[in-house]
């Protein structure tokens, strides 16, 4: 059993940094990293259901609900209910979502932090952390 943790000190603060940074560049944007994930999602599949929609970001249907509520109040998306299911809502993009800059934003962050690194060091870090995320859904099941 490994001793060095080092790795997940490491791991939160590249979180910490990403989200801080992220936060405060989406900001001028009306978003924060939370916010823009809907979006993005969106982008790939508008028209999905909450339930749908909380899967596919891996959260939780209250939490998504309030990143939904505080998007639909900024005008970056709209409910439109489901025709045959007056309990369900399908999520849409608005014009102001489709031309919100925050995918493109995404991207060029994306690569520019991992700018520098090689592919076969980002295949082996991707590895590993694939390997930590499973370990860490084993601890759920225990």
């Amino acid at each position: 059993m490994p001793t060095d943790t080092a790795i997940i000190d490491s791991l939160l603060q590249v979180m910490r940094i990403l989200r801080r940074h992220y936060d405060d560049c989406a900001r001028d944007m009306g978003l924060t990293m939370s916010r823009a994930r809907v979006i993005s999602e969106l982008t790939r599949k508008e028209g999905v259901t909450q339930t749908e929609l909380a899967s596919a970001l891996d959260i939780e249907a209250p939490t998504l609900k309030r990143q939904i509520d505080a998007l639909e109040a900024g005008g970056f998306v709209s409910r439109r209910p489901i025709e045959g299911d007056a309990r369900k809502n399908a999520i849409f993009l608005t014009e102001q979502g489709r031309a919100s800059q925050i995918t493109a934003f995404t991207r060029k962050l994306r690569s520019d932090v991992l700018e520098g690194i090689a592919p076969e060091d980002l295949t082996r870090a991707r590895d590993v952390l694939d390997r930590i995320a499973e370990n860490i859904v084993k601890l759920g099941r225990k």
